[in-house]
């Protein structure tokens, strides 16, 4: 076949070629030799010489179209309104596919004729200058036009009745709760509604929406509306749900088979629409019921529900943040007990531990409803039983970190220790004041690593890395250098010991005792200075130790001053005076006291205040813990005071028919009586700690801003300490009339409500 353009009879071609074309169009078997001499016959009519026949082709198809669509209009119309349907599906199944291979075959007349004069999507958004832009659209490609042709002479005529149909067989799948019998035509006539104007760049949903979306969407809300009214009437909230979620599902099933993807989700708001939103009042009114009564299965159907809508989940938030405090403050409510600090730090754990699973299971980890677990947690944990008074559990933690790592926690092996101080994170981080617990646990910290009473120096290290990840550096910062000074004592001891030896001439610096120091950095640990108002006489056994140890260490270092501290100091004593020997551990006070008993056999309590330099009431103190433990006993003539308290006119007497069980024993008690002393003066502490520091802060904020208003500056210091406590406005107020006193800042001459900084 020639390619160049030659005189073609336009009637005798297009008469062949009109027969080809019937045959496509209704699906007939076209032999492929036919199929490519038509092909050719498109091409010579596009190319005619002496002038193109690329218009005139068009129109005859065009027209021919129009009369194929015509004649299947009357032919589906003659199959009357009960199987419009069908006929409808079943002509448009046929002509669809047939125009797709017409436009195959007129693939030169749209390639080389009419796509050229058609606008870009750049000209039809923008616009075009173009004269002939309303004729160049006026061609359209075979398959568009074929399309196009579909839609006026079939689609046209029948939308309304089409319709009418599809929604009396959608509703009667609904009503039936199965699949309709003509779910494929179903779905195959809405595609057409979407398919005839598939081609457009613009606007290609807007038939589909006019004639079946828009009818189908307010048909939906109304059969929604009125299942809801019956619902609530005949059955409970569980029922309800119950029924709604399953018709959500069977919604979207339906939605994705036979609509358009575009619908899906319009047709599932307006299910939630009608079916929830409108009930949404309701809903959250059992909702409260539903919590307290922690029904997780009717709070899984009604999560899901409210999740959609717009603040749907807030009061459901707000009443389980309301219950969850409740519950936990019910928890710990009633510790009264000696072990409350376990019961409290293990009650706020098995209240979190239980509604973590119940926001895991019912509400799929939702980030809001944690959230509401994490307030309610925080509101308990710093609760206050009186409001001027601070929160407990700051102290209460402490403590119960502090028996866990404890040589005297007994029956619990180390992995539950770790077990347990890992979860005790947990309730830390909900702590406000934690400033304060770090405190406290500095201070028992310090007893454990003074007085060896540590578990394990792992199980210390890994505590004070975990409260690092959750603070940072500078909370555990002296918590680390007291760690560092047990260490640097350590060495100490070993090279004063190696300093002895080597300086050893007739065994004159061998201290006959065995003598251990630890040397702490007053900046680092929360240690207290003697209680004692004069010096502690040392028993005469210790002095030359104590010298030793002072040469040996100011030869060390030069300027330093060393304290001694007696009253956290403790020593062993052998007793070779009974009928068996034993080995006593005891504070350096009641040691004191003992030693002075190699001299005599009987004591009063204030010939041994005045040898060892105690107040009276220092002395009967530690005495009666020796007491107490039937070491040291009351003079048996001194019947006044038998079963009373002990004083200053008490004799002490040694006790020769002591007995124990236990040759090897720890002498306690004198410290523990000074536990309330101690709280007070932590909590006093803290307040003053808290004063320079939110001094500091005042003055590096002023310092960089220059020039703050009032409430600016409380805000920034809010901002600042919010990571170790919350303080009060009232103290903020104080530390900045502090610092306009000491002339940090001043009130501008213009405002009394702003500061500025005093260079």
């Amino acid at each position: 076949m020639s390619l160049k353009p030659r005189n073609v009879d336009f009637g005798q071609t297009w008469g062949v070629l009109q027969e080809t074309v019937k045959g496509v169009i209704t699906l007939a078997d076209v032999p492929r030799a036919t199929w490519n001499d038509r092909f050719s016959d498109v091409y010579s009519l596009c190319v005619a010489y002496p002038e193109p026949l690329a218009d005139r082709l068009y129109n005859e198809t065009k027209i021919f179209l129009s009369k194929h669509v015509d004649e299947l209009w009357i032919r589906v119309r003659s199959q009357g309104e009960n199987n419009l349907l069908q006929s409808y599906y079943g002509a448009w199944k046929q002509y669809s596919q047939g125009i797709n291979y017409l436009h195959r075959l007129y693939l030169y007349l749209n390639q080389q004729h009419i796509k050229k004069q058609k606008l870009t999507e750049a000209e039809l958004i923008y616009g075009t200058s173009s004269t002939n832009a309303n004729d160049c659209q006026e061609q359209m490609e075979i398959g568009e036009l074929g399309l196009d042709i579909w839609k006026r002479n079939m689609l046209e005529p029948l939308k309304k009745p089409l319709v009418s149909i599809l929604l009396d067989e959608i509703q009667a799948d609904r009503i039936g709760g199965g699949q309709p019998t003509t779910s494929d035509i179903v779905c195959g006539v809405i595609e057409s509604f979407v398919a005839v104007e598939a081609y457009k760049l613009k606007g290609e949903l807007d038939m589909y929406q006019e004639i079946f979306e828009n009818p189908f969407l307010e048909a939906s809300g109304d059969f929604y509306a009125r299942e809801a009214s019956d619902l609530l009437q005949l059955s409970d909230v569980t029922h309800y749900m119950e029924r709604v979620t399953w018709r959500l599902g069977q919604e979207d099933i339906r939605a994705k088979k036979i609509l358009h993807h575009s619908s899906i989700p319009k047709v599932r708001i307006c299910c939630e629409q009608k079916m929830v939103a409108a009930h949404v009042v309701w809903l959250h009114a059992e909702a409260e019921l539903m919590i307290e009564q922690e029904r997780k299965r009717d709070l899984s159907l009604l999560y899901p529900l409210l999740k959609t809508l717009t603040n749907g989940l807030g009061p459901l938030v707000q009443k389980l943040t309301k219950h969850i405090t409740q519950k936990g403050l019910e928890a710990i409510g009633t510790l009264q007990s000696d072990n409350c600090h376990i019961q409290f730090v293990e009650s706020m754990l098995d209240v979190h531990n239980k509604y973590t699973k119940l926001i895991e299971e019912v509400f799929k980890r939702d980030q809001v409803f944690v959230g509401a677990l994490d307030k309610a947690c925080a509101a308990v944990v710093n609760n206050r039983s009186q409001n001027r008074q601070p929160a407990r559990a700051p102290e209460l933690l402490a403590k119960y970190c502090d028996s866990l790592l404890k040589k005297s926690a007994k029956g619990i092996s180390e992995i539950e220790i770790e077990d347990k101080l890992t979860k005790s994170i947990t309730v830390f981080k909900y702590v406000d004041d934690k400033d304060i617990f770090q405190k406290f646990y500095a201070r028992m910290l310090a007893k454990r690593l003074i007085h060896q009473q540590s578990q394990s120096m792992d199980a210390e290290e890994a505590m004070i890395d975990r409260l690092k990840q959750t603070c940072g550096y500078e909370f555990t910062n002296k918590l680390h250098r007291m760690f560092t000074d047990m260490s640097v004592s350590m060495d100490l001891n070993t090279k004063f010991l190696k300093t002895l030896r080597d300086n050893d001439n007739d065994n004159s610096n061998q201290l006959g005792i065995g003598f251990i120091v630890y040397v702490l950095q007053a900046g680092a640990w929360p240690l207290s200075l003697p209680p004692s108002p004069g010096p502690f006489h040392v028993p005469q056994q210790l002095e030359k130790s104590i010298q030793s140890f002072e040469k040996f260490y100011h030869g060390q270092f030069n300027g330093r001053k060393l304290t001694w501290l007696h009253h956290l100091c403790q020593g062993e004593l052998k007793f070779n005076y009974l009928k068996k020997s034993y080995l006593v551990t005891v504070q350096t006070y009641q040691m004191a006291l003992l030693l002075l008993f190699e001299q005599c056999d009987k004591l009063p309590c204030r010939d041994a205040a005045v040898s060892l330099r105690l107040a009276p009431d220092q002395l009967v103190k530690h005495a009666a813990s020796l007491v107490d433990c039937k070491i040291l006993k009351r003079n048996d003539n001194d019947d006044d005071n038998a079963a009373g308290e002990l004083d200053e006119d008490t004799v002490l007497v040694l006790n020769f028919d002591y007995y124990n069980k236990r040759t090897k024993f720890r002498v306690t008690g004198a410290l523990q009586r000074d536990a309330p002393h101690e709280t007070e003066a932590t909590h006093r502490s803290v307040d003053d700690d808290r004063k320079l520091y939110l001094q500091a802060a005042i003055v590096r904020i002023m310092k960089s801003r220059k020039l703050l208003r009032h409430n600016q500056l409380v805000q920034e210091v809010l901002g600042q300490s919010k990571v170790t406590f919350a303080p009060s406005i009232g103290m903020i107020k104080k530390c900045i009339e502090a610092l306009i006193d000491k002339q940090y800042i001043e009130r501008t001459p213009n405002s009394a409500d702003e500061y500025s900084y005093v260079a």
